[in-house]
């Protein structure tokens, strides 16, 4: 029995360590209090320290742990700038800076050395010292002509044209020219009308012309009158001539007789362009008299109103003929006048004209 025993002692003992070891299908009871070393089943056995949790991250280095990433971490971030930097705070001075005057001051700007006298001891113009002052001031004289005293000379065509209407027909005349620079002109200027029979009259006009301003140019001159009936007064004209607004062409001018007779005339046309050669032109000229003039059949007042307009065609910029239509009345006891002499106050006729300038 005892060596029956003996063999069987460790049989047993591997069999309940094995048993005291798996205990996966079992509840487990609860533990009595421990009464020493033998209570703990896994006394005798090496057991590692067990972690709470498996951290991912183990054997990394984490580095001190901050509560946030910081999205500028490793960006420099400088200090952020004064808008005003550099400006002149009323003698403040901002962050430090130097306050050094501008350019726009004269004691910011570097010192310039007197000049020498000897600087100013030659001729006034360079050149006259290797060419000889006689020889460039007639050089100089050419440029100044040439570029900014230009002579030239122009003859204007505004009206050349028949009329028919009213059972007359008739011709008019309305031709002027310049001759001299872009300040002082000599103009000269002629309109009048007639008919086929030979009869006409009109005038004649020579003026000193003087640009007041890019625009406009004050007139001055004579005029002379010639008629049929021998009546020939002579005038003194002062006028303006130029473009208006909405570029009306206007040439408005007083006339003082040497019989005394005070008249002016207002003329004042458009060109509406309806293509680059064909041109709508619009036309009014009104007269008027400061006294009664029966030899002439004028009277106080407004004396005398026409309107027109013709459509002319540029075969050239130089040549355009044109048709048109115009409307004349003689006003106030003017008309009274022309009544008294047996012929019509008011006229419409059709015209065909030609306009040119060279």
């Amino acid at each position: 029995m005892i060596r029956m025993m003996t063999a069987l002692a460790p049989l047993l003992l591997v069999t309940g360590v094995a048993v005291a070891q798996d205990h996966s299908q079992h509840a487990t009871p609860a533990r009595p209090p421990a009464q020493g070393p033998a209570a703990n089943p896994h006394a005798g056995h090496t057991m590692l320290v067990p972690a709470q949790t498996t951290d991912p991250h183990a054997g990394h280095d984490m580095g001190a742990p901050s509560q946030a990433p910081d999205p500028h971490a490793g960006h420099a971030m400088p200090v952020q700038s004064d808008p005003h930097a550099g400006h002149d705070m009323g003698g403040q001075s901002v962050g430090g800076a130097p306050e050094v005057p501008t350019s726009a001051d004269d004691e910011g700007r570097p010192r310039q050395p007197p000049l020498p006298a000897a600087a100013l001891s030659g001729p006034a113009h360079a050149a006259d010292a290797l060419w000889g002052a006689d020889q460039m001031a007639g050089a100089r004289d050419t440029l100044r002509r040439e570029n900014g005293d230009v002579r030239s000379t122009a003859v204007i065509v505004d009206r050349l044209e028949v009329g028919f209407g009213d059972g007359e027909e008739g011709w008019t005349w309305d031709v002027a020219g310049w001759t001299g620079g872009d300040i002082d002109r000599f103009w000269w200027k002629s309109e009048g009308e007639g008919d086929f029979d030979g009869e006409a009259e009109g005038e004649v006009q020579a003026l000193y012309s003087r640009a007041i301003s890019p625009f406009w140019d004050v007139q001055a001159g004579v005029r002379q009158d010639f008629r049929d009936d021998g009546e020939d007064p002579t005038h003194l004209v002062l006028g303006l001539q130029g473009l208006a607004p909405y570029w009306w062409e206007v040439d408005a001018a007083a006339f003082l007789s040497t019989e005394g007779d005070l008249t002016a005339r207002v003329e004042a046309e458009y060109d509406q362009r309806i293509t680059q050669r064909l041109i709508l032109q619009p036309r009014v000229e009104v007269e008027a008299s400061a006294f009664d003039v029966p030899e002439l059949g004028l009277g106080s007042g407004f004396t005398h109103v026409e309107a027109g307009v013709r459509l002319r065609y540029e075969i050239a910029r130089e040549f355009a003929p044109y048709i048109g239509v115009e409307w004349s009345r003689e006003l106030g006891d003017t008309a009274d006048f022309t009544r008294a002499a047996g012929a019509e106050h008011e006229h419409t006729r059709f015209v065909i004209g030609l306009k040119a300038w060279f």
